[in-house]
């Protein structure tokens, strides 16, 4: 990944442009759903998980993955309940910083993974309430999966 500020923008524009109206179990099924019917057909060694106000809705783990991929959502979905932005949209921002997570803001790699992948539910005039999260693909794409499942969710190209 070259990070750039056309990249940052673009998540960003993301960010604002996928927010939901409101959400539900339902909405969690039908995008979990959506990212597990496409990992199958693409045979994605992926592990997907949905998680809202500390509960975890819906999660998947496909063949291939593992363990480890478990982990990076642990750690991916920390980063947008700590900052309330996708954790590639954070990691971005990091490396055009030049700075790691430690260094801009205090927390362990440990706890807290900037890599793509998680993406944040938010909803219109109340904010974060929840995220998406895909791990076992180039962090690029773990991003590009989840935003593709929100907008067909949302109805937008």
């Amino acid at each position: 990944m070259k990070a750039t500020k056309e990249l940052l923008d673009e998540i960003n524009a993301q960010e604002r442009d996928l927010a939901f109206e409101n959400f539900s179990h339902e909405d969690a099924w039908h995008i979990g759903s959506l990212l597990h019917d496409r990992a199958v057909r693409e045979e994605k060694p992926i592990a997907i998980d949905i998680r809202m106000s500390g509960q975890i809705l819906f999660h998947s783990s496909l063949k291939g993955s593992s363990p480890d991929n478990d982990e990076w959502i642990r750690r991916k979905s920390a980063v947008v309940a700590r900052f309330h932005h996708s954790s590639f949209g954070i990691g971005v921002a990091l490396a055009l910083d030049g700075k790691t997570i430690e260094e801009k803001h205090c927390v362990s790699s440990f706890e807290f993974s900037a890599h793509g992948g998680s993406f944040p539910i938010t909803l219109r005039g109340s904010g974060i309430v929840g995220s998406i999260t895909v791990s076992g693909l180039p962090q690029e794409d773990d991003h590009a999966m989840v935003v593709a499942a929100i907008r067909e969710h949302l109805g937008k190209r």
